[in-house]
């Protein structure tokens, strides 16, 4: 690559120019690097699960068709951003070629999982998709992406399984968050306490010394993956399992209230829209709220809020916060029946640990 670079990767934007990367429709990812930046040969991707959900439900399941979604998305946009909910995901592969000026302290051959969204990093697809069934967040492939001086990768470790490993660092920013905000003593409600970034969640919470952990799960077949032997054999993740529609706010908040509500930390790690006001309503007064989910509508919260007069702090998790990678990692590790759980969401969406 000739032209000159941008840490942030500005030299990669194409429509509109003067954006950032997340924000551009189109990006050039052409394979040739610039000095500061590395590419990366691309083996498996990872949807954000509401950009799967959407393009799962709005192609009926159907698997030639969502792989076909996917597939266009990337070829036109250089990028794996979903146009409707905006969101990405991130990626694994194997380092390909270092810049002499990149700053990742990355050298070819390692395998690594990008820490960085899909929706700014500049992606090509080799394949067709075709080991891909379609009916995972986890995508098989060929491909290769562009990483700038600005962007965060993390070595894949050699003590578990890479899909595994891959499920953990998608979600990695949501306990880091979670570990900063809960306060020992803390009532902390994690709704979506069975999924991935909702039980790093409530580990992350446990590890903060919060007093009480009320999970939130919408069915009785989530609520006996944290009621399951391997999951909480003496150390169980959640005190309390509230079944509920987070989209029913005042019935979710009645029974987080009797679970021992309300909480002074309310995370929300689920992927479907309306779930704003359950939270709000779930969560005291001076408490906080942290929306760690693409589904949701910050404006539905920030007005929201304001109609219910609740004194909340509303937080956007970002997906980054320093050491959130091996924080996650640690968490999975170490507490008594995480990986368990872990274990049996991936073999349940078709990545095989």
């Amino acid at each position: 690559m000739t032209m000159s670079s941008s840490p942030l990767g500005l030299h990669r934007v194409i429509d509109p120019p003067g954006v950032l990367p997340q924000a551009a429709w189109r990006l050039d990812a052409d394979p040739a690097i610039a000095p500061d930046e590395v590419r990366v040969r691309v083996d498996r991707l990872n949807l954000d699960a509401a950009s799967y959900r959407q393009i799962r439900e709005t192609y009926g399941g159907d698997p030639d068709k969502i792989r076909a979604a996917v597939l266009e998305i990337i070829a036109t946009r250089g990028k794996m951003q979903n146009p409707v909910t905006g969101s990405g995901g991130m990626l694994t592969g194997t380092v390909d070629e270092v810049g002499p000026g990149s700053p990742l302290g990355l050298k070819p051959g390692q395998r690594i999982a990008t820490l960085v969204s899909l929706t700014l990093t500049p992606l090509v697809i080799h394949d067709s998709l075709d080991r891909w069934d379609a009916q995972s967040e986890q995508v098989p492939c060929e491909g290769h992406a562009i990483l700038f001086a600005r962007s965060m990768a993390a070595v894949l470790p050699d003590d578990l399984p890479i899909p595994l490993s891959l499920a953990v660092m998608d979600v990695c920013g949501a306990p880091a968050l979670t570990s900063r905000i809960v306060k020992a003593g803390d009532v902390a409600l994690i709704i979506g306490a069975a999924g991935k970034s909702g039980s790093l969640s409530t580990a992350a919470a446990r590890h903060a010394g919060a007093a009480k952990i009320i999970g939130v799960v919408p069915t009785e077949a989530e609520a006996k993956l944290l009621r399951h032997p391997m999951t909480a054999p003496e150390s169980p993740l959640v005190d309390e399992i509230v079944i509920a529609d987070a989209r029913d706010p005042v019935g979710l908040a009645e029974k987080a209230q009797a679970a021992g509500g309300p909480a002074d930390v309310t995370v929300v790690c689920v992927d479907v829209s309306g779930c704003e006001g359950g939270a709000i309503l779930s969560t005291k007064q001076g408490g906080t709220v942290i929306f760690f989910s693409m589904a949701t509508s910050f404006s539905a919260a920030a007005l929201g809020a304001e109609g219910l007069a609740a004194d909340v702090t509303m937080l956007v998790g970002n997906g980054y916060v320093p050491g959130h990678a091996d924080l996650a990692l640690d968490l999975l590790r170490t507490t008594p029946g995480l990986r368990a759980l872990f274990e049996r969401r991936v073999r349940h969406e078709g990545g095989q640990p």
